[in-house]
C-alpha cells in the first residue's frame, strides 16, 4: 500500500503544470500580454517548442488542443510530446487564462501557423554589445529542434583574443571560415576535416582578408579587405560607427591559397564590401560608394550603392563592366550586407541612412529585391522600429534568420522568419528558449551573425585551438 502511494504521489510531482478543464465566465477583448510575442507567428515543424510567459501576477492557464496548462509563475512549458502533436498540424489556437476576483477570464485566442521544415542549426558568436571593452566572446551553434547550445569556440582558449566573419559554405559546417586576431592571429579554414591557419595580408592588398562569402563550388570564397575604424558617441542615437577608410573586393582559391580580383571590384576612388555569389557561382555581387577622404568627419555622406559583376569560376575571370542593381545613393540610402536566396529569385538586404556597418543603425530595415523583375519592397512584417540589420537565408529559401535590436534596443537576438514564394515575410520569433524571459533576462551577450546550418560542426575544440596555437599559418599568395 505505502508503495502505491509514493507511485501516485511521483506521478502528481511529473504533472504539476497539468490541470482540469477550466471554463472562463468572461471573454476579454485583448491578446494576452506574453513575453516573447508568439501570437500570430509561423514556425517551422521542427522548431523546439515556444514556450512563453503570461506578463502578469494572477494565476494563469493556458488551454490548447484541449488541453488546459497551468502556469508556472507565469511560464507556460509545453512538453516535446504535446508540442510534436501539435506540429503536426496547419495552424494551433492557444487561449490564456487568468483568475481574476475570483473568476477565470479568457484573453483573446490567438493562432501559431506551421509550414514546412527548417535548417536543424544555427551558428552565432556571443559577444558583449559594446566593443570598446571585452573579455569573453566565442562563436556557437544551436540546435534548432531543442534548446542545446554547444561552443564552437570560446577565446578563454586563445589569449582573450577576438574571433569574428564565421561563414558556412551554403550551411555546409565541413567547409567554413573565421578569422582570430591578437597574438595567434589569422584566417581559419575549415575545408572537410582538414583544419589550416592562413595569413592573409599580401603587398598587394590593403589588409587581411575581412567579410567572407563561399563560392558555390565550395573552391572559392570572396573576401573584402577594409581598413576599418570605429567610433564611439555618448550623444548620437547610434552609439557606435564602423566605417572604412579604403576598401576592397578579392576572391580566394582554396587550392592553390591564392587571391585575385577585378580592377572593378578594387577600384582606387570607390569602396567596396560585403560581396555575395549567386547560387549558380556566374555573379559576384557587393555593396560599394564613391570613396570620401574626410574620415570620419564627412562618414555620414558615405553611401553605397549594390553592384554585381559577372565571375567565370573556371579559369577565375571576371565581366568587363559592373551592373548597378540598386542606386541607393540616389535615394538617400545605403545598403549592406546583401544575400540570395538559394533558388536565385530573391536577394535580400539591408537599407540604413548611411554608410555600411548597420547593426547600430537603428533606422535599418530589411528590403527585398525580386531580381527578375528589380522589384524591391521592404519586409514590413519583419522589421520592427530598431535595428533589423544581418541576415541568413535557409537551404530551401523558405526561412530567414536576422539580428535585431527590437527588445531593448541594446542587444542583438536573433528572429526567424517564414518567406513565401512571392518572398513575402511573416510575423517573426524569438530563438526558443526553455524560459525565454528569464534567459534574455539574464543573458548579457548580443548574438552577432546568425546564419543557418544543415548540421553541427563536430570538430573538437581542442583540434582548432591547437592550430590557432601552434600553427604558423600558410602564407596566401597573389595570383599572377
Amino acid at each position: 500500500m505505502r508503495k502505491l502511494l509514493y507511485i501516485l504521489l511521483a506521478g502528481a510531482l511529473l504533472l504539476p503544470s497539468c490541470a482540469g478543464n477550466i471554463e472562463p465566465s468572461e471573454s476579454l477583448d485583448s491578446l494576452p500580454p506574453m513575453e516573447p510575442d508568439y501570437s500570430f507567428v509561423t514556425v517551422p515543424r521542427n522548431i523546439a517548442p515556444l514556450n512563453f510567459s503570461y506578463n502578469g501576477d494572477e494565476e494563469c492557464a493556458l488551454k490548447v488542443d484541449g488541453k488546459t496548462i497551468r502556469g508556472k509563475k507565469g511560464l507556460f512549458s509545453l512538453s516535446e510530446r504535446l508540442w510534436k502533436k501539435l506540429m503536426e498540424k496547419d495552424e494551433v489556437e492557444m487561449t490564456v487564462l487568468v483568475r481574476q476576483d475570483g473568476a477565470w477570464k479568457a484573453y483573446r485566442p490567438f493562432k501559431i501557423y506551421i509550414k514546412e521544415e527548417i535548417d536543424p542549426y544555427i551558428s552565432y558568436r556571443l559577444i558583449p554589445p559594446g566593443y570598446q571593452g571585452w573579455q569573453k566572446m566565442g562563436i556557437y551553434q544551436r540546435d534548432l529542434t531543442s534548446y542545446t547550445q554547444r561552443a564552437i569556440l570560446t577565446n578563454d582558449l586563445t589569449g582573450g583574443n577576438c574571433m569574428n566573419c564565421h561563414t558556412t559554405a551554403g550551411g555546409d559546417p565541413s567547409k567554413s571560415v573565421f578569422h582570430v586576431r591578437a597574438a595567434f592571429g589569422g584566417t581559419m579554414l575549415i575545408n572537410e576535416g582538414h583544419i589550416e591557419k592562413l595569413n592573409t595580408k599580401t603587398d598587394s592588398t590593403i589588409s587581411a582578408l575581412v567579410y567572407p562569402y563561399w563560392h558555390p563550388s565550395g573552391d572559392l570564397i570572396a573576401f573584402s579587405v577594409n581598413k576599418t575604424l570605429q567610433a564611439f558617441y555618448n550623444h548620437d542615437p547610434n552609439r557606435i560607427e564602423v566605417y572604412d577608410l579604403a576598401s576592397d573586393v578579392v576572391v580566394y582559391d582554396v587550392r592553390s591559397h591564392e587571391i585575385t580580383w577585378s580592377p572593378l571590384t578594387k577600384q582606387e576612388d570607390r569602396f567596396e564590401t560585403f560581396p555575395t555569389f549567386s547560387p549558380d557561382g556566374k555573379w559576384l555581387y557587393f555593396c560599394s560608394a564613391q570613396a570620401v577622404t574626410e574620415m570620419p568627419r564627412e562618414h555620414r555622406k558615405v553611401r553605397y550603392g549594390l553592384y554585381r559583376i559577372a565571375f567565370n569560376a573556371e579559369n577565375l575571370s571576371f565581366g568587363d563592366q559592373l551592373e548597378c542593381l540598386y542606386d541607393a545613393p540616389a535615394e538617400g540610402f545605403s545598403v549592406s550586407f546583401p544575400r540570395i536566396s538559394p533558388d536565385g529569385r530573391f536577394l535580400c538586404f539591408t537599407r540604413h541612412d548611411y554608410g555600411n556597418f548597420s547593426i547600430w543603425h537603428h533606422d535599418a530595415d530589411l528590403w527585398m529585391m525580386d531580381l527578375q523583375t528589380g522589384e524591391k519592397w521592404p519586409m514590413e512584417a519583419a522589421n520592427s522600429p530598431d535595428v533589423d540589420s544581418f541576415h541568413s537565408w535557409s537551404t530551401n529559401g523558405r526561412w530567414m534568420v536576422f539580428s535585431s535590436r527590437r527588445d531593448d534596443g541594446l542587444y542583438t537576438r536573433p528572429y526567424i522568419t517564414y518567406i513565401n514564394e512571392q518572398g513575402e515575410a511573416s510575423k517573426p520569433f524569438l530563438l526558443p528558449q526553455k524560459d525565454p524571459k528569464a534567459f534574455y533576462k539574464r543573458l548579457m551577450e548580443s548574438f552577432n551573425l546568425p546564419a543557418f546550418m544543415t548540421a553541427p560542426l563536430e570538430m573538437s575544440k581542442h583540434r582548432i585551438v591547437t592550430e590557432i596555437r601552434e600553427s604558423s599559418g600558410v602564407d596566401v599568395q597573389v595570383k599572377n
